[in-house]
């Protein structure tokens, strides 16, 4: 371990983390992680749902940014947050672009694959403390990361305090823009093996609006391109 992993390490002490996405239980997530040709299912937990589990393609989180995720990074500004950053490959291209890049994740096993790549990542909920509070250009949150804690609101409201003045967050919505629903979820694989539940969320562009207007994020752009939906939200923005 380097110097400045080591001092990185006393500053931010790992706490313990809560049951997120596809975590606990079979671990079907971290299974997906190492042999990335498996497809995961998220599923709503309530009996009484009647949703059909949706699913990730987990070998995309895996693979090197397309066309699409490289399009999201020229609208961005630097330093770059990718919150929940997976196996990195948005830290990769933003690096790759340029731009001072940075993710976070609570997965051991997707950042294990991020820090053998040599990306600069570091296991953390977007809810504890982190680096350069207030001083972030950009933020991501895509593939569905709004659905982070399970409350767009309260992670739109802290994602703003990491960000510097006038910075902007980039999500990936869902593709009907009027749609907002929080549940309890859980990942599944195609072997039977399930994670913990976990609180998650889904929203589309205009509720997102709506959220983002009380943590001070105003809507400066929103745009479709292959099938995936985006808005980014500005800081201070007029």
């Amino acid at each position: 371990m380097s110097t400045t992993e080591t001092d990185r390490s006393d500053d931010f002490a790992t706490p313990a983390v809560p049951a997120t996405f596809g975590s606990g239980g079979g671990e079907p997530y971290a299974r997906a992680l190492r042999h990335d040709d498996e497809v995961l299912y998220l599923r709503e937990t309530a009996s009484d749902s009647p949703r059909h589990p949706a699913p990730f393609d987990v070998s995309k989180w895996s693979a090197d940014a397309d066309d699409t995720d490289r399009d999201v990074l020229t609208r961005a500004t630097g330093p770059v947050l990718d919150i929940g950053c997976g196996p990195g490959r948005m830290v990769k291209a933003a690096a790759d672009a340029g731009f001072e890049a940075f993710g976070i994740d609570v997965s051991p096993a997707a950042l294990e694959i991020a820090e053998a790549a040599g990306l600069d990542v570091l296991r953390r909920s977007v809810f504890d403390p982190l680096p350069r509070e207030g001083a972030w250009g950009t933020a991501l949150l895509l593939d569905g990361n709004i659905g982070i804690g399970g409350d767009p609101s309260a992670l739109l409201a802290r994602v703003a305090e990491l960000l510097a003045p006038h910075g902007r967050v980039i999500v990936e919505t869902h593709p009907d823009d009027d749609h907002d629903r929080a549940f309890e979820g859980a990942v599944v694989n195609g072997h039977g093996h399930q994670s913990d539940p976990f609180p998650w969320a889904e929203i589309g562009q205009r509720a997102l609006t709506t959220r983002a207007a009380h943590a001070g994020l105003v809507p400066d752009q929103n745009w479709v391109a292959d099938g995936r939906t985006f808005v980014s939200l500005a800081l201070g923005a007029s």
